[in-house]
């Protein structure tokens, strides 16, 4: 997926949970991604916000250490 694209669906789910108070803003943004994308998405992210997170909403880059890491299976 174009990282473009991905750091605007990010930013979505953000703009959704952005009304709620930073603690619930941050789980929310996390365990929707979790739940939803699938794990070449959240590697994806991984890498944007490694590489910086330009573009990223603050409450996403927040949320990124809560956001759990795909499995690798051998």
């Amino acid at each position: 997926m174009k990282p473009e694209k991905l750091i605007y669906m990010a930013n979505q789910i953000a703009t959704f949970f952005e009304s709620k108070k930073e603690a619930e803003g941050i789980e929310g943004v996390a365990a929707h991604i979790s739940d939803f994308w699938e794990p070449r998405m959240r590697d994806q992210l991984s890498e944007i916000i490694a590489a910086g997170g330009q573009g990223l909403k603050p409450l996403v880059l927040k949320a990124a250490p809560q956001i759990r890491k795909p499995v690798e299976i051998d």
